[in-house]
């Protein structure tokens, strides 16, 4: 056995040499920094004669890249912008054999690979050609040492490599990777998978495969050692695993243990695993070491932001993480928004300044909005997956020029996470609140028009809903993703039978998703959202309505849906105009102008919006600077409205940039809204507060409606 004495000796004789080679390498690699790019532009790289993979996988494995579209295509790459990628002749010949390599493994014994290059005096333009050939196949696959696993079908089912399909080494690798893996999932930790026999007969271009399983001891777990706890009760970190002594033995439990450790919000690190230390081969029993590092269990933060609908927005908060112990947390928090624009925090030099877009919001943005909320929450309630939250809570919350909502109240909400990580939530929520909203929505769409229906309906009262609500988010990035998908519903019910009044009854179906898929350099997003409610008839002294309160209708239109809208302009529409702004000409007949005329949204009962949108890389700072190209449809509608009119389907084409930012890209869009404003019913408000109607179909003269529309945001829109 070597002593430390020559141990150390080593040890200095080797950082003697890698001295001496890194003062011969960084000078030479800091001249080539220096000099000039040298080699020809690579102006095309094609493929040709390939038909089992397509040109981007071809283009993975090999080391030659092409320069980007606006260097390449002979349109644009005169300007001189987008990534120029230069030829190396000695990559150039190693990507021959490594693209024959690829095919071989792949099970293509007999293909052929050349090169066709076209040069200039700048540029090269190089084509692959490929002879395939045809290849070897599987024709016999057999799994041995499965005979005493039950359910011996579910472990070979679905596997990569398949009988008749190209003998491809990588899926015989990813074939037994799977095998093992489930098998550590059925309780066999110790699951080993060799390749038996692998015959290749090259003449007959066919190969017969055997794979020998040796499942090893089912095993159970034995002791659990915890390291790292110091504030943290030791039985609450038991109390999160997905596991116990005496279960049987699954990696799937491990990772679910790992998750729950991390989703307490308690630890910056977390490890569940075998304990090597203590862990015998073959004796049917493996014990496990969770290890932790905790993270400070209180926690202050505030926030400042700007947002088109809110003015400034600023928020507070403070969390108490393993209050009264078992890893419960304790938060307070509170937001403040339409600071500048909405009483008592009005600034006139903000409202007709950066906070404009707001100035004629007279409903939502007339005060100040806020929520104040204390919450407990339970992070292990029954069961490790699940949380049990209890908030109280008051808050005033509005929707731009439709509804202003205050509210005090409770709400209790038990979330599961499902073994498939799809978190499913049930709640419910009773508060005691008011809603205000422009008069002539009560009047138009549920015949409140008298002043007493109108205060029924606005007074404040009890409100209770059940929500139910469940995501599935597979998306690989939260803020900026590329691939993927996530998928969400919920439906909401308020009734007399759990605490509601009679006027906050109603049953709300909404579901969204998105769809993400990468294109080389770009990403094609597309994105579907549908609602419908449903209330029971009410009786008011205007006649009978299915009246659904304001702030639980369907609204559409602005920076997150249907781009080529002002925020909630899609949908029905009624058109205001005060008493102030008419006159009566001698005949007695009245008279006002179109431009002291406003809208007003009333949303729906049924909603369908629609996108497709494709993000790619700018020539200029690709990095940082991406385009965009959508469009958006859509479509807000009321059913038994009584009025007539049902769905129409409006898109508004557009283009954007988005500027990549820590939080999220933040984006400029332009939309091209093709459409006039839709008919919809005159109002004269009087100064007494009576309402008349004035003209049931008014259809503006001025085209208002049409032209570009412009909208800013932070984050995708989908």
């Amino acid at each position: 056995m070597p002593s430390i004495e020559s141990f150390r000796t080593g040890v200095r004789r080797w950082g003697l040499l890698v001295t001496l080679l890194l003062s011969l390498v960084l000078p030479i690699a800091s001249a080539r920094a220096q000099a000039p790019e040298s080699g020809l532009i690579v102006r095309r790289l094609a493929f040709s004669g390939n038909r089992a993979f397509d040109d981007l996988v071809l283009a993975s494995a090999i080391a030659t890249t092409g320069s980007s579209w606006f260097a390449s295509s002979p349109l644009v790459r005169w300007v001189g912008l987008g990534a120029k990628r230069r030829l190396n002749e000695r990559d150039l010949r190693i990507d021959v054999i490594r693209l024959r390599v690829f095919y071989q493994r792949s099970g293509y014994l007999e293909a052929q690979v050349d090169t066709s290059i076209v040069r200039s005096p700048n540029d090269a333009y190089i084509t692959f050609r490929i002879i395939e050939g045809p290849p070897v196949l599987v024709r016999s696959f057999e799994i041995r040492g499965l005979d005493s696993i039950p359910r011996r079908s579910e472990l070979t089912s679905g596997l990569p490599l398949l009988l008749g399909k190209p003998f491809d080494r990588t899926l015989l690798v990813a074939t037994a990777d799977t095998l093992a893996s489930r098998l550590q999932d059925r309780g066999y930790p110790g699951a080993r998978v060799v390749l038996e026999r692998r015959d290749i007969d090259r003449a007959r271009r066919v190969a017969d495969v055997s794979i020998l399983v040796e499942p090893g001891l089912r095993s159970v777990i034995g002791e659990i050692h915890i390291a790292g706890t110091q504030d943290v009760d030791s039985s609450f970190v038991r109390s999160l695993l997905a596991t116990a002594p005496g279960k049987s033995f699954s990696a799937r439990d491990l990772a679910q243990s790992q998750r729950n450790l991390y989703r307490t919000g308690l630890f910056r690190f977390a490890t569940v695993g075998l304990d090597t230390a203590h862990f015998i081969p073959d004796s049917g029993v493996v014990p496990l070491t969770i290890t932790v590092a905790e993270g400070p269990l209180h926690r202050a933060r505030a926030a400042v932001g700007y947002g088109t609908n809110d003015c400034f927005r600023v928020g507070l908060g403070w969390a108490a993480r393993n209050a009264f112990g078992r890893g419960q947390m304790f938060d307070l928090s509170a937001q403040v928004s339409k600071l500048g624009v909405g009483s008592p925090t009005l600034v006139g030099a903000l409202r007709n300044s950066i906070c404009s877009a707001l100035k004629d919001d007279s409903i939502g943005s007339t005060r100040a909005n806020y929520n104040l909320t204390a919450s407990f929450r339970r992070p292990v309630f029954i069961s490790p997956a699940n949380a049990l939250t209890f908030a109280l809570f008051a808050e005033r919350r509005s929707e731009f020029a439709v509804y202003l909502r205050d509210d005090i109240g409770g709400s209790l909400t038990l979330t599961r996470e499902t073994q498939s990580r799809v978190p499913i939530s049930i709640g419910y929520r009773l508060a005691f609140g008011g809603t205000e909203a422009n008069a002539v929505s009560f009047c138009a769409f549920f015949n409140a028009c008298t002043q007493r229906d109108i205060e029924q309906l606005s007074d404040r009262r009890w409100s209770a809903t059940v929500t139910l609500g469940a995501q599935r988010n597979r998306a690989n990035n939260a803020l900026d993703p590329t691939g993927g998908n996530v998928v969400s519903g919920e439906v909401t019910h308020s009734s007399r039978l759990i605490g509601s009044s009679k006027f906050s009854q109603f049953t709300r179906l909404s579901g969204d998703a998105s769809l993400y898929h990468a294109i080389g350099p770009a990403v094609l997003a597309m994105h579907l959202r549908a609602g419908i409610v449903v209330a029971p008839r009410l009786a008011l002294d205007g006649g009978a309505s299915n009246f659904v309160p304001p702030e639980h209708r369907f609204y559409a239109g602005g920076p997150n849906d249907v781009r080529g809208y002002n925020r909630n302009e899609l949908g029905p529409l009624v058109y205001v105009i005060p008493e102030s702004a008419v006159t009566f000409d001698t005949a007695g007949t009245l008279m006002y102008s179109e431009d002291k005329i406003r809208t007003a949204a009333t949303g729906g009962n049924s909603l369908i919006v629609a996108n497709v949108e494709l993000r790619l890389p700018s020539p200029l700072f690709p990095n940082r600077l991406r385009l965009a190209g959508f469009l958006d449809g859509g479509t807000v509608w009321e059913r038994g409205s009584g009025t007539g009119s049902g769905p129409s389907f409006r898109m508004t084409p557009g283009l954007g940039l988005r500027f990549v930012t820590p939080l999220g890209p933040a984006r400029i869009d332009a939309a091209w809204n093709p459409y006039n404003l839709p008919a919809g019913r005159l109002y004269l408000i009087r100064n007494s507060g009576q309402i008349d109607l004035l003209d049931t179909n008014f259809q503006r003269i001025k085209k208002t409606g049409r032209g570009w529309t412009f909208q800013f945001g932070v984050g995708h829109a989908f």
